[in-house]
């Protein structure tokens, strides 16, 4: 009798599988997957150094960008670097994190991993402004293929859709990002037929996987081939999505959908492009447009465009991510963070940075007006975070992991060897518009390491000037001031120290609540932290209470509701019996042995000035909150 192996739980955990797969492909490949619209192009027809059409050198570039997508994104990203999360989170944030976890690291060593990670961070960032514009105007430039008149209308169109998708933000992604996923699904099996179609034509070339092919055009051409992995890398980029939005839909999936479908038509649509520009040379002029039959072009350059907007919307909403874990982690001040969905704690929408980016990409396009020339300035923010990406990663598997010296030090050297190549192949685009992401990188990172710096003075400060918890509760032993009903809550950064909001209340209301909850907010390097773990409490001497409320990096704070989690613990919270007294510290910069430069302490004062009310970000009740006012010199 024939048995049927398989399991329920088995077939269940497939079907998942496959679904969380799919609904990855909208977030996790739309960029990666958009990048045989301009890379081949580039490739044969870019400004700087393009590579003569010849058989040759044909096979030499397919070669070279199977072996760029397999060491880059198959071995490094999914099978290395992607095993390094930290509670199931990827992205720099979360290897950065666990790369300071280190134990027994030196503090200039701390100190330039944590800067690594915030450099790494902030190029991203013009990564989020990039994209956007060039998979846009790329997708749309297809009009031109069809006919000539449109070639004045095209970047008009893209500003015209690009508008359209920062204005649509606000009302949140969760209505149509069901679409994401299948309409990803339909580009990437697209992609790979219209690559199949032209590879029965040439089917030699098949012959690119073989390695031998790459390095013959190295070597024979050295510099020209050294110039052309500036191009070369544009099919990379992208790549480091999968570690990032890791989070969002586990590693198994991500790594299946790779492996067994996007890699396979992506490289598919290349080997396509490859065959045309083989029978063609003048193909070389839009090779992805001109692999498509002339009757579906329209549909064609309709499904890009859609394809362009959902890369755009991946890397978008990577932007408001990373915001509110670099505020959560203290590298950015508070700014207005709103949910636009009831059950996904990860749709959020920021106006400020929504507004910002838009300017920006609108911008660009303006200024480049077109794919090609955006081409210098794409890749090289994202070769530089790959490389910051495998330093971090050696941290991690030579400390984490237990590899010895010799298999770590063989980890750095292979892949820093390949990131170097081709970030050292973009530095020559830096005149023609490579400078936008690393000057745009280095302001980010300027205002985030400005403002840890600030608030470190700022605790140091206010530590300083407190006085002793302990000292204070025994000293109202021997009387003090008169105790009213209700609780008072004061929020500290100094949980053994006196709050000064707490001593100006003192000072001017002369009274104390028979409750005093001094609360204090910790940020843990873990994505999110289980209620169970929300909170602890302290029951101190005289009606004084200490709580701690632990949140992960992307958690939503929420104190009233941290503190109805305290009533297990003796702590009862009734809103109405409550009063939040909170500190707004005024700062003064100081002119003489200054900590910080003068123009830093100028920044540091104008985005603490800006930042979002503690109110608002921790969802206090506005009319149960006393604030009271200190002058805080640097």
């Amino acid at each position: 009798m024939h048995r049927n192996m398989s399991s329920p739980t088995n077939d269940k955990q497939t079907t998942g599988t496959v679904s969380v797969a799919v609904a990855a492909m909208g977030v996790v490949y739309g960029d990666i997957g958009t990048s045989p619209l301009y890379t081949m192009k580039e490739v044969f027809t870019s400004t700087h150094h393009p590579v003569p059409v010849t058989p040759d050198n044909v096979l030499g570039i397919l070669s070279l960008v199977f072996w760029a997508l397999t060491i880059t994104v198959s071995l490094k990203y999914v099978l290395f670097i992607m095993r390094a999360d930290n509670k199931g989170e990827g992205g720099i944030m979360a290897l950065t994190s666990l790369a300071l976890r280190t134990e027994r690291l030196h503090p200039r060593m701390t100190w330039l991993l944590a800067a690594l990670g915030m450099f790494g961070a902030a190029l991203f960032y013009g990564d989020a402004v990039i994209t956007p514009a060039m998979t846009v105007l790329a997708a749309v430039e297809g009009l031109e293929v069809a006919t000539p008149v449109f070639k004045p209308y095209v970047v008009p169109i893209s500003i015209g859709i690009l508008v359209g998708l920062f204005a649509f933000q606000r009302r949140g992604t969760a209505s149509v990002g069901a679409l994401f996923g299948p309409v990803m699904l339909f580009w990437f099996a697209t992609l790979g037929a219209l690559g199949l179609w032209n590879v029965l034509k040439h089917p030699g070339v098949l012959e690119a996987i073989n390695p031998y092919y790459a390095i013959r055009f190295m070597i024979e051409h050295r510099m020209l081939a050294f110039f052309a992995l500036g191009a070369v890398v544009l099919a990379i980029t992208g790549g480091e999505a999968l570690y990032a939005d890791m989070g969002h839909f586990g590693r198994r999936p991500i790594m299946w959908a790779w492996l067994g479908y996007v890699f396979p038509l992506l490289y598919l649509n290349y080997l396509g492009q490859g065959a045309l520009i083989l029978d063609d040379p003048e193909a070389v002029k839009n090779p992805f447009f001109m692999l498509v039959p002339e009757p579906l072009l329209y549909p064609m350059v309709a499904l890009a465009t859609a394809a362009a907007v959902i890369a755009s919307q991946a890397v978008i909403s990577g932007a408001y991510s990373l915001t509110s874990q670099a505020i959560q982690l203290g590298y950015c001040p508070r700014i207005q963070i709103k949910f636009t969905s009831e059950h996904e704690k990860g749709q959020i929408y920021i106006p400020n940075i929504n507004w910002l980016l838009l300017i920006a990409v609108v911008t660009l396009v303006l200024v480049f007006r077109s794919s090609s020339a955006l081409a210098s300035a794409y890749g090289i923010a994202v070769t530089l975070t790959m490389m910051i990406d495998t330093i971090l990663a050696f941290v991690v598997v030579r400390a984490l992991w237990g590899w010895n010296w010799g298999q770590a030090a063989l980890f750095l050297a292979f892949f820093v060897f390949v990131d170097f190549a081709f970030f050292s192949a973009n530095l020559v685009k830096v005149m023609d518009g490579g400078w936008f992401p690393l000057v745009l990188g280095l302001a980010v990172f300027t205002m985030l390491s400005t403002w840890k710096r600030g608030r470190l003075l700022l605790y140091e400060k206010l530590t300083q000037d407190s006085m002793p918890l302990d000292a204070f509760i025994k000293s109202l032993e021997y009387g003090g001031p008169h105790r009213v009903q209700g609780t008072g809550v004061f929020m500290t950064t100094n949980p053994d120290g006196v709050p000064r909001a707490m001593l100006h209340n003192l000072l001017h209301n002369k009274v104390l609540h028979e409750t005093v909850v001094l609360l204090n907010v910790r940020v843990e390097d873990v994505p999110h932290v289980a209620d169970a773990e929300r909170v602890s409490v302290q029951r101190l001497p005289r009606g004084f209470f200490q709580v701690l409320v632990r949140y992960g990096f992307k958690d939503d704070p929420n104190i009233p509701l941290a503190l109805s989690m305290c009533q297990r613990f003796g702590l009862v919270y009734e809103v109405m019996e409550t009063s939040f007294f909170l500190g707004r510290e005024t700062i003064v910069p100081r002119s003489r042995v200054a900590r910080m430069p003068g123009w830093r302490q100028v920044l540091f004062t104008f985005m603490f000035r800006n930042a979002e009310p503690a109110t608002t970000f921790f969802r206090i009740p506005t009319n149960r909150v006393v604030e009271l006012g200190t002058q805080v010199e640097l």
